[in-house]
């Protein structure tokens, strides 16, 4: 199973909010669903899901275990309530959101924990997310590059993570982007702007097209209806490889997540 290219993130969105979000995604033809343990909505999202009448074999559904789940006996049952919320008896792909802070849990012992929820059947795919390149590492040793299934990281124009990308590639990780338009920032960038002109299509459209050609999966969340529908449109924007070029020229280590509390030290 591979991870699909084109999906919709909920961080941030509670409530009625993420329920209308997910609902009108759905309804657009959305068909991927990436959620989390903190995002504190996954039974929202799983009441949009089932209020949208879509059945669960036509959907991939992605959740993350927080860092106070990480322990071998809290691992599962946090996920089993996970599946609870999101009215689901699996998910496709579960990942550990962030490393864990200073250490506390060792690599193997939740990646281990882990692996077994997949052998139990309660997810279909494994992964990491924030993870740099000694993190994948330890993963890797922990469970076998063959059990993860991608890496989920902060990737866009202004920060594109080509060490740990690089890395991932190398050893059959798949990379999925989030925060693939810097929480709208590269929407205003002069470059994108006139890529987007060119084409007759939306800066979003551009930036999620950057990503999908380089590889990577993307979740992009979105409120309104509009530009749940627009979005859409970016699976089959296809760039020339000059404005490939320009866009991987707007580089600049523009780092946005970076929570004291979790976060690694980065590569550089």
């Amino acid at each position: 199973m591979t991870v699909p290219a084109f999906g919709l993130g909920t961080f941030r969105l509670k409530g009625q909010v993420v329920i209308d979000s997910v609902k009108n995604a759905l309804d657009l033809g959305y068909r991927v669903i990436d959620t989390a343990q903190i995002y504190d909505n996954e039974a929202d999202v799983g009441q949009a899901i089932t209020e949208s009448g879509v059945a669960r074999d036509e959907l991939y559904i992605t959740s993350k275990i927080w860092v106070s789940h990480f322990a071998k006996d809290a691992l599962i049952p946090s996920l089993k309530d996970s599946l609870k919320k999101l009215r689901t008896n699996h998910l496709d792909l579960t990942l550990i959101h962030w490393p864990s802070p200073n250490n506390e849990v060792p690599v193997a012992e939740f990646m281990g924990a882990l692996l077994e929820a997949k052998r139990q059947g309660l997810t279909k795919e494994i992964g990491v997310s924030n993870f740099t390149i000694a993190l994948m590492k330890e993963a890797i040793a922990a469970v076998g590059a063959e059990n993860i299934a991608t890496n989920q990281i902060e990737l866009h124009p202004y920060l594109q993570n080509r060490k740990v990308v690089e890395f991932a590639q190398s050893h059959g990780i798949h990379i999925t982007s989030y925060m693939t338009l810097a929480y709208g920032e590269v929407l205003k960038d002069p470059v994108i702007v006139e890529i987007a002109e060119r084409h007759n299509a939306t800066a979003a459209q551009v930036t999620l097209a950057w990503a999908m050609q380089l590889g990577y999966s993307v979740i992009p969340s979105s409120t309104k209806r509009a530009n749940l529908e627009s979005n859409l449109k970016a699976q089959t924007l296809k760039l020339s490889d000059d404005d490939m070029a320009q866009i991987a020229a707007l580089d600049r280590g523009h780092r946005l997540t970076n929570p004291s509390s979790v976060a690694p030290q980065w590569d550089k």
